[in-house]
């Protein structure tokens, strides 16, 4: 779907703040209630939109720990993979996960509350299924997150 200036800035709005009304994003980006709405029915309908969250502040939830864990094994196959897959969607703990080139395999960000709960967390992981490396790597600092995709890059229609 091409994207127009209209759109781009819902979107802008949309990901700063996914609860604000639609009359109100209607008329920061200077439409009436009803062609905005359907303006985010159609980027809902066609995927651009893909779903609407809270994001929660790991502290508060007792999550304040991450952990980015480098992982190298050497079965490179379809069905190994739809293994590791399957097995990682079972941990809460895993909160994004990544097939890589070079010379990590796979890359996975893991909340936890303690370095003892992502002890516990990686000796479940490695009894489900073999790994050659595991290499954890623990955030001392978050200096940047953010949610919002950068819009510079979305696919402009013709339209101003």
């Amino acid at each position: 779907m091409a994207l127009d200036k209209l759109d781009r800035k819902i979107l802008q709005l949309l990901q700063k703040d996914a609860t604000m009304p639609v009359a109100e994003i209607g008329r920061k980006v200077g439409l009436s209630t009803t062609p905005c709405w359907r303006r985010i029915q159609k980027m809902e309908e066609e995927g651009v939109i893909k779903r609407r969250v809270a994001v929660l502040n790991p502290e508060k939830v007792n999550a304040g720990v991450t952990v980015f864990v480098a992982v190298r094994t050497n079965e490179h196959n379809d069905a190994w993979l739809r293994k590791f897959a399957s097995v990682v969607e079972e941990f809460s703990e895993v909160v994004e996960f990544y097939r890589m080139s070079g010379e990590v395999d796979y890359l996975l960000r893991v909340v936890v509350p303690s370095i003892q709960a992502y002890d516990v967390f990686y000796k479940k992981l490695i009894s489900k299924i073999p790994l050659s490396d595991v290499s954890s790597s623990f955030a001392m600092e978050q200096i940047k997150y953010t949610t919002a995709l950068p819009l510079e890059f979305a696919v402009l229609s013709d339209d101003k």
